[in-house]
């Protein structure tokens, strides 16, 4: 099986491949890849602001602790529960509409977001970002693959696509600590504010105008479907920490949750126009290659969250020492999609990349795994990072490339909007459980301590960092054996030759 198997029943291939191969490249495409990454950027830039800006603005709103998380689920919550929707949407309006509406909305929310005067503002404005980027994610996306056709070019573009991308998260962690600690966390939602509306006339002008895929109808039973058992799920798995896994609304929230995904899969094998047509994950290469998409997001998120409450609550960094110390990451995984992953993936078996690059990651965890309350920064935690950049970074980017290759352009927003999907599904879902597995370590090394000094309890902290990543080392070794069984077949550049033959 070949990345260029048919991914809808009954498609006609052959019309549409030579209409693709015999087009001419855009001029532009360049300098359309330049305005989509910055689109991206706000994005990413946003993620990681918040991750370092959220001890100050959990002091300053007066957020509990159970509720501080909810600052980063209810981001995760929209944009994973409204992805599959907001793909669909880029197919049926067009790409350059709906790439255009979600920078101006990732504006507005931003904004609503830096004037937040209670915790319930800054949820809801972070819910928004995350509806409004759920239309921006896929639309972008889905402009860089049909821009980018020819194999070498496309991982050239991903290459730079992830390299942009990580500067952007880099430049996050470091603008996060500045704004937070000279000015105030709030100037970190107001900084995507020029960079959208800057990324919108640069849009306006550069990207062409496109058709619009059909005039069809939305699937509206199956994007409540959908959305409504993404969310529950998700809801179910971030309340189980304050709640308690055998809590009522956590077991009635993934109960749900699970029956309404099994209605929504059954609804897409009778929707005329499907949110998620089902050929899309039916290809075992692409399946395998959006696991490892989900699966790896879940040992990043746990990273940030707990490496900065590491840093900031327990080595006592401030805001600006501790994005300056992230900086080996987002450098390395920048150096794993750049020049491991955009080097190799055209000529190279997809799994090649990727299994490899997930043990790098599960052996940066185990390092991460003997951290204590006094650890060095240099020996403990910067050789974690890299490692595990370097291989989340190649193995990442090669699913990436992997999970989007051979569907037609008609289903490239969907396509699309499931690789993010998995990413922030697995990160949403990984965040409330690892979160739960610390705290519950945590008051159990504290509860069998015979001290309650500061000393302590940041030990029991260091405890439950430490269990919840023994979790993140074993789920990436599963996740590479995974990777190894299912993401079969050739490299994408033998793969065109032979499909062009064919």
């Amino acid at each position: 099986m070949t990345g260029s198997s048919p991914v809808s029943p009954g498609a006609p291939r052959a019309p549409e491949r030579p209409r693709e191969t015999a087009a001419a490249p855009d001029p532009r495409r360049w300098w359309a890849l330049a305005v989509i990454a910055t689109a991206q950027l706000t994005v990413l830039l946003d993620g990681t602001i918040v991750n370092i800006a959220l001890p100050s603005a959990q002091r300053d709103l007066g957020m509990s602790d159970g509720h501080r998380q909810w600052v980063i689920t209810a981001y995760t919550l929209a944009l994973g529960g409204l992805l599959l929707l907001g793909g669909r949407v880029v197919d049926i309006f067009g790409r350059k509409r709906a790439f255009v509406t979600g920078l101006l909305g990732f504006a507005a929310a931003s904004a609503l977001g830096g004037a937040a005067t209670a915790p319930g503002v800054l949820f809801t404005a972070r819910a928004c970002q995350g509806a409004f980027a759920a239309l921006l994610t896929p639309s972008a996306l889905s402009l860089l693959i049909t821009t980018f056709t020819e194999p070498k070019e496309r991982g050239r573009a991903f290459g730079v696509y992830g390299s942009i991308s990580g500067i952007g998260s880099a430049a996050g962690l470091i603008a996060g600590g500045l704004l937070t600690e000279y000015l105030n966390w709030r100037w970190c939602m107001y900084v995507n504010v020029p960079i959208a509306l800057g990324a919108v006339a640069a849009a306006l002008w550069i990207l062409p105008a496109g058709a619009r895929g059909t005039a069809l109808r939305l699937d509206v039973p199956g994007a409540v479907l959908g959305c409504g058992g993404l969310t529950a799920v998700a809801y179910g798995f971030s309340e189980a920490e304050p709640r308690g896994w055998h809590s009522r609304p956590v077991l009635g929230a993934l109960a749900l949750g699970a029956v309404l995904l099994v209605l929504f899969v059954f609804r897409q094998t009778r929707a005329r126009l499907p949110l998620l047509p089902l050929g899309i994950v039916r290809d075992r290469r692409r399946a395998g290659a959006l696991l490892v998409t989900g699966l790896g997001q879940i040992g990043m998120f746990g990273l940030l969250l707990f490496m900065t409450y590491y840093l900031q609550g327990v080595l006592g960094y401030s805001a600006v020492a501790a994005g300056v110390a992230f900086l080996p990451l987002t450098a390395a995984m920048t150096i794993g999609v750049t020049q491991i992953a955009a080097r190799l993936a055209p000529h190279t078996a997809p799994r090649r990349v990727i299994v490899p690059g997930l043990l790098s990651a599960a052996l940066g965890m185990l390092l991460l795994t003997r951290i204590g309350t006094d650890s060095a920064y240099v020996s403990h935690v910067l050789p974690a990072m890299v490692l595990f950049g370097l291989g989340l970074g190649s193995a990442g980017m090669t699913a990436m490339v992997a999970a989007t290759s051979g569907v037609l352009p008609r289903d490239s927003g969907a396509a699309s909007a499931m690789v993010t999907t998995s990413q922030q599904i697995g990160g949403s879902l990984g965040t409330a459980v690892l979160n739960t597995v610390a705290a519950s370590a945590a008051a159990r090394h504290l509860a069998h301590s015979s001290r309650t000094d500061a000393l302590a309890r940041a030990e029991s902290t260091v405890h439950g960092f430490t269990v919840a990543l023994w979790g993140v080392v074993g789920l990436l070794l599963l996740t590479a054996a995974a990777a190894a069984l299912l993401i079969d077949g050739p490299a994408p550049q033998r793969a065109e030759r032979r499909d062009a033959v064919d």
